[in-house]
């Protein structure tokens, strides 16, 4: 359930965070605010300059901006100063949460690190994103979101037709896990600091969330230096070993991708061999289960090309939608192909994600795909633009009066 613009609603109200960021690892607390957190983002006098960063950019601002900094408070101060110091710790000693999102150690050089927080917030959650993490041979190499998935072995060069390489399309995997990892480490850090009293100092690198991502494959190469007698494969694949993960599926014939009548493509996952029988009844070819029983669990019926080159004709007789309601009727998966561009006309993305308009966000945005049925959730407001809400942060969070306010504009602050 939502609600637009309920006041401290959700299950995280009474939550506040206070956010150092630059760039996309603001994505960290995007989740949280979405579940009523309250966060105030902390910027320079010249602002994030994510709102300029990366396309495309709408009616002056970025998208990845009105998407990361959605549903958060803009707070303007000079940390240079001695006044934007003593006003950030002020906003620390009643948080739960301080992100550090940027190069590690940049709140530290301000004099703002987590001995300090502590000192004037014992439980105090203090958290860094960054790109390669705190430690190692990396730890201070500059980088951008590509970078992790690449370092993680998900992405490739594609070599173009002049034989130049080039970044393949491809979904970002680092920059969206290590946020939502970091989330996790949060809310724990939270719930620790409230049983004990004690806060915590944690950190995540977007790099290693790319790569514990990718777990199956690269623990599939680590368990594949063990002798075959130890680590084999499915017994459905008479044990033989298959490539690490989606590798393996290249040439499954009841896991495949196949061409519908519409020149769109399904996906039948067929592997158990429940499902195949309903399959091939559904379609009046019991024959093929009769021929290719295959066994109870995990067949593919890997290389069976007589099979595929069957199953590739069946599924030209139908469209997609129509197989796709062919597996809601006789309890066979079997899910459209989408794109970015398309998914938006599928019936089940409808149903799971209204848009948010961007007659209140800026553009049209996804909602959180967490949904809480019986607690009400905000709608999440408009990311905001450089300070806006720093007067409204000084007076209703800190208790600032309006003389207090000017002497920290007149001493540059506010910027």
């Amino acid at each position: 359930m939502t609600k637009p613009d309920a006041p401290a609603t959700g299950p995280l109200s009474g939550v506040r965070i206070i956010e150092s960021s630059m760039l996309g690892p603001a994505a960290i607390t995007t989740a949280l605010a979405d579940m009523g957190a309250e966060v105030i983002k902390v910027e320079t006098p010249s602002g994030d300059y994510i709102r300029q960063m990366t396309w495309p950019i709408v009616e002056g601002v970025s998208l990845m901006h009105l998407h990361v900094n959605r549903g958060k408070r803009s707070l303007v101060l000079d940390l240079r100063t001695p006044e934007g110091v003593e006003t950030y710790l002020d906003l620390v000693r009643d948080a739960d949460v301080v992100i550090e999102a940027m190069r590690p150690g940049g709140l530290e050089k301000r004099g703002l690190g987590y001995d300090r927080l502590r000192e004037v917030n014992p439980r105090i959650v203090f958290c860094t994103i960054s790109g390669y993490g705190m430690t190692g041979p990396y730890a201070e190499l500059p980088s951008h979101g590509v970078a992790y998935d690449v370092w993680a072995g998900l992405v490739k060069p594609e070599i173009t037709d002049d034989g130049f390489a080039a970044i393949p399309e491809h979904p970002s995997v680092g920059i969206h896990a290590g946020p939502l990892f970091g989330a996790l480490g949060v809310l724990a850090g939270v719930i620790q600091a409230r049983a004990t009293g004690h806060g915590a100092r944690l950190e995540i690198a977007q790099s290693d969330a790319a790569a514990a991502m990718d777990w199956l494959r690269s623990e599939t190469w680590k368990a594949y230096e063990r002798p075959q007698s130890e680590v084999t494969g499915n017994a459905s694949d008479n044990f033989e070993r298959r490539a690490p993960g989606t590798a393996g599926m290249r040439d499954g014939v009841r896991y495949q991708f196949y061409e519908a009548a519409d020149q769109q493509y399904v996906l039948l996952q067929a592997s158990e061999r429940e499902f195949w029988e309903n399959f091939c009844r559904a379609v009046d070819r019991y024959d093929l289960f009769e021929a290719h029983p295959g066994a109870k669990f995990a067949d593919h019926a890997v290389g069976n090309l007589p099979l595929r080159r069957e199953l590739r004709d069946i599924f030209r007789t139908r469209t997609a939608r129509e197989w796709v309601q062919l597996g809601l009727d006789v309890n066979v998966p079997i899910v459209s192909v989408n794109t970015p561009q398309t998914l938006a006309d599928d019936p089940q993305f409808q149903d799971r994600f209204p848009w948010i308009p961007a007659e209140r966000l800026g553009c049209d945005q996804l909602p959180s795909p967490i949904k809480f049925l019986d607690v009400e959730v905000p709608v999440p407001t408009k990311a905001p633009t450089v300070g806006q809400h720093t007067d409204e942060v000084l007076r209703e969070v800190l208790g600032y009066d309006d003389a207090r306010i000017a002497a920290l504009r007149e001493a540059g602050t506010l910027g």
